[in-house]
């Protein structure tokens, strides 16, 4: 029996968790949950679930009055401190952004198997990460359903023998739109995503392919590939999730019906492969083929390859890149940007930064801080090397 905190255990990631966990209730359990603000959500989850903490990232909001008698706790340093602490074996991180980026660094520093699905940690953080993991000696399994198809198709296997990863993309829902009708996206067309049931902005990143992009910085610092050897192909039916190429000329890949429910499975059971075989989430070759790959149009989608160079240039790009986006989404969300200026405003604050080394914790916060400054208003930021 192994205990799991799930850190947001109310989005699609946490739901998706809680169903495998409910469907084998020998082998874990739901030791601690959060939520950021969905107190009620959360309330409801530990009042069926009955874990051993709850915790909350905010203050207490107004007419706080949960059901569920157990101990809450509160704040951003409360999440923290749930991820490394002693009652849990396993930490799911599916909080959304940057914000993931401290409970990472406390589960691995703990000594944690930590299972994954905060990408912008890696992106903002990878060199702490690492760091982090090696001196805590836990485990670090991805949970994007990319990244656990590389992991098991190395099975164990040195990268030294990868000749090339392929990551795939859906390519979003704006994959046969004409450039010029782009224009007109609204975020309700962004939001509907062809074939991942996911929450708002990893849909949004879907469509304008920054997530892909993270998920090439991501696949650079979880197996310590270079970018040149790192690719992305357009597969519209989301059934290949990643390809492995090895030197002598082969290919693995992994298939398997879009559910985020496989690599949380695989994350939380490995090395085991557990007995929870559903024929909705199985591949058929005759239902599910054929299997087409396309090019990314790099042209009409420039978050892609704006991301790409953020993370191969390094430093302070990786996380400023992010933090522009998460607003850039914010903004789009609210209808303060359209589709097409999503990219403008992550390319006018990736101008203010350099590569200079993200050498602790508090160095990624600033960045972070100052690129959300200017990706909101860029008027009046000194540029990177200029007085400060």
């Amino acid at each position: 029996m192994k205990n799991v905190a799930i850190l947001g255990a109310t989005g699609s990631v946490g739901a998706g968790t809680l169903e495998v966990i409910r469907r084998h209730p020998s082998r874990f359990r739901a030791a601690v949950l959060t939520a950021n603000r969905r107190w009620e959500a959360l309330d409801a989850l530990a009042l069926d679930l009955d874990p051993d903490l709850v915790v909350l990232g905010t203050p207490p909001p107004a007419g706080f009055a949960p059901q569920w008698a157990g101990e809450w706790r509160f704040g951003a340093d409360a999440l923290a401190d749930a991820a490394g602490s002693p009652g849990s074996d396993i930490v799911l991180n599916a909080i959304v952004g940057f914000a993931g980026l401290d409970a990472t660094l406390a589960a691995l520093a703990a000594g944690k198997r930590l299972a994954l699905a905060n990408k912008e940690s890696l992106v903002a953080g990878g060199d702490l990460v690492m760091r982090a993991l090696r001196g805590g000696g836990g485990e670090l399994l991805p949970v994007d359903s990319e990244h656990s198809a590389v992991h098991q198709c190395l099975a164990g296997r040195p990268v030294s023998e990868v000749a090339r990863v392929t990551l795939t993309a859906s390519g979003g829902p704006f994959r046969e739109w004409p450039a010029r009708r782009l224009a007109t996206v609204t975020p309700a067309d962004a939001l509907r995503h062809p074939t991942w049931s996911m929450g708002a902005k990893i849909t949004i990143d879907s469509a304008t392919l920054a997530n892909k992009a993270l998920e090439v910085i991501e696949a650079h610092t979880l197996f310590d590939l270079p970018y040149e050897r790192i690719e992305v192909v357009v597969h519209p039916t989301s059934i290949v999730h990643s390809l492995v190429e090895f030197r002598d000329g082969s290919s693995l890949a992994q298939l398997g019906r879009p559910s985020m429910e496989i690599p949380i499975l695989w994350a939380l059971g490995y090395p085991d492969r557990l007995d929870d075989a559903r024929r909705e989430t199985g591949f058929d070759p005759v239902r599910d083929g054929p299997l087409e790959f396309e090019p990314v149009r790099e042209e009409d989608f420039p978050l892609f390859g704006a991301g790409v160079a953020a993370g191969k240039a390094g430093g302070e790009f990786p996380v400023a890149f992010n933090a522009a986006n998460e607003v850039a989404v914010e903004r789009f969300l609210s209808g303060d940007v359209g589709f097409r200026e999503l990219a403008e405003v992550v390319l006018r604050t990736l101008e203010r930064f350099s590569s200079r080394a993200i050498e602790s914790v508090e160095d990624a916060r600033r960045v972070d801080t100052r690129a959300r400054a200017i990706a909101r208003d860029p008027h009046g930021e000194p540029k990177s090397g200029d007085a400060e």
